[in-house]
Order: structure tokens, then sequence, then C-alpha cells
């Protein structure tokens, strides 16, 4: 049986994590940090000026040899469609960049109807999405490793 293992050390980890709604994503980038530092390990942070920038940031940290990529982020939804826009154009851009690339990148990007609910799953009630996503990333950084990657 191959399975990924939540071991970071030695690891080459980065965090992209968007500053709109900072206030919600650095209680992610918390998350994702404490959750490297749990597994033995450290990350970069990459801080873009939205969401809709990740992707050209975890493209240019793909060329780096990092060994995966925590993406992190607060939409919120609006009167409009915008929020579903964004958040589907983003997800697809990652998806693409890691299926190219082979570098695993994991999703911590919140997409709620309100800023509350955003702070609930900032680690405040529901857990912390940015902690779940590094855990993510640092087992399939060790499953592509030992798949030859």
């Amino acid at each position: 049986m191959i399975e990924g293992q939540l071991d970071a050390s030695g690891g080459k980890f980065y965090i992209v994590a968007a500053r709109w709604n900072e206030f919600v994503v650095k209680e992610l980038v918390a998350g994702a940090e404490r959750a490297f530092r749990m597994h033995g390990g450290s990350a970069e942070v990459v801080w873009v000026p939205g969401t809709w920038e990740i992707p050209v940031a975890a493209l240019s940290i793909s060329k780096s040899g990092a060994d995966a990529i925590v993406c992190v982020g607060c939409i919120l939804q609006g009167a409009t469609t915008h929020a579903q826009q964004l958040s589907n154009f983003v997800a697809a851009a990652l998806v693409d960049i890691s299926t190219r690339t082979g570098i695993p990148i994991t999703w911590g990007v919140l997409t709620c109807a309100t800023q509350e609910e955003a702070i609930e799953r900032a680690g405040m009630k529901l857990g912390n999405k940015g902690e779940e996503a590094a855990n993510a990333a640092i087992e399939m950084a060790s499953l592509a490793s030992q798949l030859g990657r």
C-alpha cells in the first residue's frame, strides 16, 4: 500500500495568501504554519493582493522546486455572481497548474456567504481550513515523492 505521510521535515513548502479579507486570511496562514511546524517543517509565505492573483504566484512557485503549495484566501458572497465566478476560475487554474506540473496545490480558500462564516472556518469554531490544507499538502508531497516525483 502506498500512502502519504504527515512528515514535512526537509520539504520545500509555500503558502500563497491573498491579502483581501486579510483579517481572516491571517488566521488561515497561522493555521497552515502551525501544521507545518507540528509535522517537522516550515513554509515560506507569499502574499498576493487578492484571490485572483493566487494562480500566477502558484505557477511561479511551481517552477522553483516546491514540494507543495498551500493556497489560502477568503471570498465573501456579495449581491452578484462575482464570488462564484472568482472561486471557480481560481480553482480551475490551480487544478490545471497542479496537474501540469505534478506539484500538489491545496485549496484553503474560503468561499463563505458572510464574514461570520469565514471567521468560524478560520479557526474560531469549525477548525482552521488553512491547517487542513497544509496537512493535505504535506501528505500529498509525501505521496508524490513515493510515486517518483
